[in-house]
């Protein structure tokens, strides 16, 4: 699994002219192995030999190659997560007091629901939507 993930960043990588070096490769396998999206504090202590700044700027790359995701909670501070299209449609908790996000997966009828809805509120201003993406504020179990 974890092979076949860095096969398809080093394509999409390469389709941009970049290399796919050590320190992408750390950060790639950190955001695959996380299970929610990571802050660049929570990257530099999953990877200390990693130079933040080194960070900053892979991870400025990968978001350009369509490989990783920027989330920004309530808290203003990025977390960053694979693209949806590596990973699986999901949505995200976030947590106005702590900031933490969550990764939900809803039911497939939920989703059939939710899609549904969406086209229909889209379709009243003449706009052709083409994905979704719903971030839900409030409280984490822990701040609730």
């Amino acid at each position: 699994m974890l092979d076949e993930l860095h096969e398809l960043v080093e394509a999409r990588l390469r389709r941009t002219d970049q290399r796919y070096t050590a320190g992408r490769r750390a950060i790639i396998a950190l955001l695959a192995t996380a299970g929610n999206p990571v802050s660049i504090t929570e990257i530099a202590r999953g990877l200390p030999d990693l130079p933040r700044s080194s960070a900053y700027r892979n991870l400025v790359d990968l978001e350009s190659a369509g490989v990783v995701r920027r989330v920004v909670a309530h808290d203003d501070f990025a977390r960053f997560e694979l693209a949806e299209d590596l990973t699986e449609h999901h949505h995200h908790l976030l947590c106005v007091a702590c900031g933490k996000v969550t990764d939900v997966t809803l039911a497939a009828r939920v989703e059939r629901n939710l899609s549904a809805a969406i086209v229909e509120m889209a379709g009243a201003e003449g706009f052709r939507p083409h994905g979704h993406r719903l971030d839900i504020l409030g409280l984490c179990s822990a701040c609730a």
